[in-house]
């Protein structure tokens, strides 16, 4: 069986073709980051207008680079939600309007459960069940996983996602946007020990998470510094690093307290911010402590990709996931709330 994969939830344009012997059979991703740059962050409107520019020349190069046409497929999945409502709506209509037109079924997929499900695109795949940790610009969420569409949430973010909370402190140390990924290549250069910053919400019982008062406490002591006319290069790196160690040991803290509390060993990573490599070190050596192992996807499909929604709409349609003509987009959308396969 073989799907056409749309993501267009947020500043992504993700098209892929997967099948179910043959794996990814090609897939391409257009970003939007040149598009927000000037303005520090994603502008919803431009997002929309931008998805509507790109969505079907690049499902035209995947067929192309599988050598398909649309009759050699089963299904089309697009991710209904949750995003940004005017980008899901383009997904929506193209993805519904080509299934119309193609007579093939349409299915509609959660974004979530499409990073939760990115691991099975690689060769080693978790078992189920398993804890997963989704950590992106969006959401910071631990479930315990028992099968696709079984999930139960553990803990969440009550205020910034780990992701924002990274672009919003990069913001403060004057970083371009997207500043996340800048401000983890500054932390390479900071040293250990001159900053310490809070791990919040790890002192007291529970999995949720809070990333808003280390962001302020970060913001402190960069205010400081400027003051005292200290705020050099090697200050902007060490903030830097203490930040992002904050953020990884807290995440981290969490993760196995989820483990213990599941009596599970097995953890599953992934969103825009699993490809951190000082986060993924962190829980590689937590889970191995604890006699289990950790999984992730490649760095290109943590991000948001069209392989991950065509994945999770494949084990939907196999299950009769389809959906009618009319069809919604849902920027609000809890996991735990879809249906088991």
């Amino acid at each position: 069986m073989r799907i056409l994969g749309i993501e267009t939830s947020c500043d992504e344009t993700g098209i892929a073709i997967y099948d179910d012997e043959q794996g990814i059979m090609a897939h391409r991703l257009y970003s939007q980051v040149a598009v927000h740059a000037d303005y520090g962050g994603v502008v919803p409107e431009l997002a929309s207008r931008d998805h509507v520019r790109k969505t079907i020349p690049l499902i035209k190069e995947v067929l192309a680079e599988a050598n398909l046409t649309p009759k050699d497929l089963d299904g089309v999945a697009y991710t209904a939600g949750p995003g940004l409502v005017g980008a899901l709506l383009v997904g929506c209509s193209i993805g519904r309007s080509l299934a119309y037109g193609w007579g093939l079924p349409a299915v509609p997929v959660h974004h979530m459960e499409g990073h939760l499900l990115a691991p099975m695109l690689e060769d080693n795949v978790p078992e189920f069940p398993f804890v997963a940790l989704l950590v992106s610009g969006g959401h910071t969420m631990l479930v315990r996983v028992d099968g696709i569409g079984q999930y139960e949430l553990l803990g969440e973010s009550v205020d910034d996602a780990a992701g924002e909370a990274f672009d919003k402190t990069a913001k403060l140390l004057g970083l371009d946007y997207p500043g996340g990924p800048v401000l983890a290549k500054m932390a390479e250069k900071g040293v250990h020990g001159r900053f310490i910053f809070p791990r919040p919400m790890t002192n007291k019982p529970g999995l949720d998470f809070s990333f808003s008062g280390l962001k302020t406490a970060t913001g402190t002591a960069i205010r400081e510094e400027q003051a005292k006319g200290t705020m050099d290069e090697q200050a902007h790196a060490d903030i830097a690093y203490a930040f992002q160690d904050a953020v990884i040991d807290t995440i981290a803290i969490k993760c196995k307290r989820a483990l213990k509390a599941c009596d599970l060993k097995r953890l599953v990573i992934a969103g825009g911010v699993s490809a951190n490599t000082a986060l993924r070190e962190k829980l590689a050596v937590i889970t191995k402590n604890l006699g289990g192992e950790v999984f992730y996807p490649r760095p290109e499909f943590c991000t948001d990709n069209g392989a991950m929604i065509a994945y999770a709409g494949l084990q939907r349609l196999k299950s009769g996931g389809e959906q009618e003509l009319t069809f919604k987009a849902t920027p609000r959308w809890p996991l735990d709330t879809l249906p088991p396969v």
